[in-house]
């Protein structure tokens, strides 16, 4: 480099000489020109001058070519040179950055006036190192707080002061770098490199240094804010620290003097309980009696052993005595309380076993309380009611059980509906307990949710019939607003269902209803009834006639809750139609009356000549008379039966008719159900034995006589055993039942003849009602009508049942005494002497 320096200069002075010599000959050659001129010498003076200035424009032309020469000579020169320069530059270049590579590192460049810059970056495999050079330049971002917070402090020094440093980082991924920080002029270099070896090892001894540090620092710092007094002590058992809260209860100046003076705090001989205990390796844990501060309390004094050292704690119980004694006696009520409640309770600890259970909880699950008491797990305890089918029955019970017992790790409450098997309905809540326990409260729904769904029924209906009701309903509260209302409220006073629904006062809905019915004095009625404040309230009821001709009935009734019940009902058609009703029942009553007056007069003429006729035939057939032919008696007797029978229809619908006109007077007297039954027998035993039928009777001994009209009592038998007779088939069966029933006289008539249709059964009571059913028997249909009015005169009742082809069973009930008569106390005083006597004679 020194050679090729000195060769440049030589060649600049040689061009540089060069150069005078022509400046000098062209200043010469000039000076010569102008001085010629000025002169004006010779020819020959002038010759010379002008060989002189060719000599010297010679000299300066040899001399300009001799510098042009040397200049370009000196240029090829030079770019020779700089062109080794420039390899020379390539091969020291290229050394440099395989000398930088050879080592895994980060250079960062920085100069003033330039921010820093990243010159090469071969470093890898550094947990946390980012890879990016923008990320790299971050330091904070990738830095552990306190490694980042050194680095700045280091390179701001480096910059302003030219301060080197070497130092080890920490990224936050854990992994170690070496920092070294140089300056060179307004320059500087910041190189990072993996740690290994010694300085590795190093790097992890001081992060852990200042770990234990930092914790050394923050459990002193913490030991110094609990306000219970914390020591430590040496293999010697010497105090070597103290907190603050020791040093105010041995009332000493501060820590230096405890240490100094070895003040303590323990007895010694608990000093020596706890170093026995300590050098078996076992903690100590007692509740002392200490004086602390001046006084004497409970204090729980935990000590534990450390290698060759040990640390203790003295804790202030004496609060926390007395919380507890408050605690247990609350615990106590609280569990008495919930002994009481019909919610059914199970309390289980952290580690699932039952603690507290409540007297409902036994009774709904029905469990032994002697197993209860044992503290079973929580498992156990649902495994039983699955075995006794008291759970739910569910697809997957291992499943549907890990889900329940998941609210011993979940703070979020469980709540769940239990069908069971049984159909009871129990509501399940699980609460978890601060203490990691979990509390369940059982509720028994099923009553409730059967009201439940009978209320939402109930409403449902309610509604529903409230809306289909053609009366119009309304309910006004106790501050005078429309509560409840349905279509036909609205309809009636035609108002639409949005206004009703906005809960209108009494006085607005007034208001909109006088377009249709304007009566100041009936409205004030009503709301006077809707408003008041009386206790006791009375019900109004009125008619609106409105001035369209509709006819509106209102009722306003109170109700217990202190609202007013309105009901308007639209009776204008139903007014109409009684009008209607009575004019139609007047004439038709008349027409009974009509009926029965002509049907009386009618039935008393024909009694009269059926009387002769009857009486006539009797006559003629009479031996008095002569001798008949058998054709002549068979019409006679023809006659006769046909007499007899027309004179029994006549005579029933006189009884009816009598009946009808409230006439008929019953002739009470003590009837013998046996004497009534044998001559209903007699009077109709030909009847029977044509018909080839049996009669059996059965009279229970209880069948006392009872009081009635006996005629009347006769009549009702015979009709019912005619009619049996008559509808039974030949070779049948008539039985005749009487027995006591309470204060009644029963008398049932049965027959197994073709019975009658169902169909038919509510109309065979009705007058004229007759059908054959197949059989030869017709009558004119009055013998049951005649049977049922008289039974009801008698205060009675009837009943018929019957099945075609099976037969049929009337049961006639009479009162054995009917109200208000004493015949029969009349009856039984009479029979006591009677029945005495014959006691005294047997």
């Amino acid at each position: 480099m020194r050679s090729t320096y000195r060769a440049k200069i030589g060649g600049s002075r040689l061009e540089l000489a060069m150069l005078l010599v022509a400046a000098i000959s062209c200043v010469l050659v000039l000076t010569l020109n102008v001085s010629s001129e000025r002169t004006q010498q010779g020819a020959e003076t002038a010759g010379l001058n002008a060989l002189l200035i060719m000599v010297l424009a010679a000299v300066a032309i040899f001399a300009a070519v001799a510098t042009i020469l040397s200049a370009y000579a000196g240029s090829r020169r030079s770019r020779n040179q700089r062109n080794n320069e420039l390899q020379d530059l390539r091969r020291r270049l290229a050394s440099s950055e395989a000398l930088i590579r050879a080592e895994p590192q980060i250079l960062v460049h920085w100069e003033q006036g330039r921010g820093l810059e990243i010159v090469a970056q071969s470093l890898s495999g550094i947990a946390g190192l980012p890879s990016s050079h923008q990320e790299l330049l971050r330091f904070g971002m990738w830095l552990e707080q306190k490694s980042a917070a050194d680095l700045k402090l280091a390179l701001d020094a480096l910059f302003a002061e030219g301060r080197a440093f070497n130092m080890i980082l920490r990224t936050m991924a854990g992994g170690h770098l070496e920092a070294d920080g140089r300056a060179a002029g307004s320059r500087a270099i910041l190189r990072l490199r993996d740690v290994a070896g010694y300085k590795r090892d190093l790097g992890l001894i001081l992060d852990h240094q200042k770990k234990i540090a930092r914790d050394v620092r923050s459990s002193r710092a913490l030991l110094n804010a609990l306000p219970s007094p914390a020591w430590l002590r040496d293999g010697n058992g010497r105090l070597t620290w103290v907190n603050k809260a020791y040093v105010t209860a041995v009332e000493a100046a501060s820590e230096a003097e405890v240490i100094a003076a070895q003040i303590e705090l323990l007895e010694s001989r608990q000093r020596r309980v706890i170093e026995r205990k300590n050098k078996a390796g076992q903690v100590y844990e007692e509740r002392l009696g200490l004086i602390a501060g001046g006084d004497q309390k409970a204090h729980k004094v935990v000590v534990i052993p450390l290698a060759d050292a040990s640390a203790g704690v003295a804790i202030d119980v004496a609060a926390l005595e007395q919380a507890q004694t408050a605690l247990d006696r609350q615990i106590a009520a609280y569990d008495r309380t919930l002994d009481r409640v019909t919610t059914a309770v199970a309390i289980f600890s952290a580690d699932r076993r039952l603690t507290f259970h409540n007297e409902a909880y036994r009774t709904l699950w029905q469990l032994d309380e002697a197993w209860l008491k044992t503290g079973p797990q929580d498992g156990s305890i649902l495994d039983r009611l699955r075995e006794d089918g008291r759970v739910p029955d569910v697809a997957n019970y291992r499943e549907w059980k890990t889900r329940l017992l998941s609210c011993y790790a979940d703070v979020k409450e469980l709540e769940d509906l239990w069908h069971l098997k049984d159909g009871r309905v129990v509501h399940v809540a699980a609460e978890r307990r601060p203490d990691g326990g979990v509390t369940y409260f059982y509720d028994d729904k099923t009553e409730a949710l059967s009201l439940e769904r009978r209320y939402v029924a109930l409403s449902r209906v309610q509604g529903e019939t409230l809306n289909n009701l053609k009366e119009g309903v309304a309910v006004f509260g106790t501050d005078g607003r429309l509560k409840l209302f349905n279509n036909a409220f609205a309809k009636i006073w035609r108002m639409s269902q949005r206004v009703l629904a906005s809960t209108p006062h009494i006085d607005e809905f007034v208001g909109n209803a006088k377009v249709l019915f304007d009566d100041g004095h009936t409205w004030q009625k009503i709301v006077k009834a809707v408003t008041s404040f009386q206790v006791a309230r009375s019900q109004l009821e009125g008619q609106m006639v409105r001035p369209d001709g509709s006819v509106i009935d209102y009722a306003a009734t109170p109700l217990p809750d202190g609202g007013m019940l309105l009901t308007f009902a639209d009776v204008t058609d139903a007014k109409a139609f009684e009008r209607t009703l009575r004019e139609r029942n007047e004439a038709l009553v008349a027409a009974d009356n009509l009926k029965n007056r002509f049907i009386g007069h009618v039935s008393y003429e024909l009694r009269t000549p059926l009387t002769n006729i009857i009486g006539f035939s009797e006559l003629l057939a009479s031996p008095h008379m002569g001798d008949l032919s058998q054709k002549q008696r068979e019409y006679l007797d023809h006659i006769s039966q046909s007499s007899t029978s027309l004179l029994s229809i006549i005579d029933g619908i006189l009884d009816l008719a009598t009946i009808d006109a409230g006439t008929m007077e019953l002739k009470l007297s003590m009837v013998s159900p046996r004497d009534v039954i044998d001559a209903t027998i007699l009077a109709l035993r030909e009847r029977a034995v044509s018909a080839d039928l049996t009669i059996d009777v059965a009279v229970e001994d209880g069948a006392a006589p009872f009081e009635a009209d006996e005629a009347r009592v006769r009549q009702i038998l015979y009709n019912l055993v005619a009619n049996a007779i008559g509808f039974s088939r030949s070779g049948g069966l008539v039985k005749i039942e009487c027995w006591r029933d309470e204060g009644d006289i029963v008398f049932a008539v049965e027959d197994n003849g073709i019975g009658i249709p169902p169909e038919q059964q509510a109309r065979v009571f009705e007058r004229f009602e007759s059908r054959s059913q197949g059989s030869e028997h017709r009558g004119a249909g009055l013998g049951l009508s005649i049977v049922k009015s008289l039974v009801a005169l008698h205060r009675g009742r009837v009943n018929l049942d019957s099945k075609p082809g099976i037969g049929t069973r009337v049961t006639v009930r009479l009162p054995v005494r009917p109200a208000g008569s004493q015949l029969l106390e009349q009856h039984e005083h009479e029979r006591a002497p009677a029945y005495a006597n014959n006691l005294d004679a047997s």
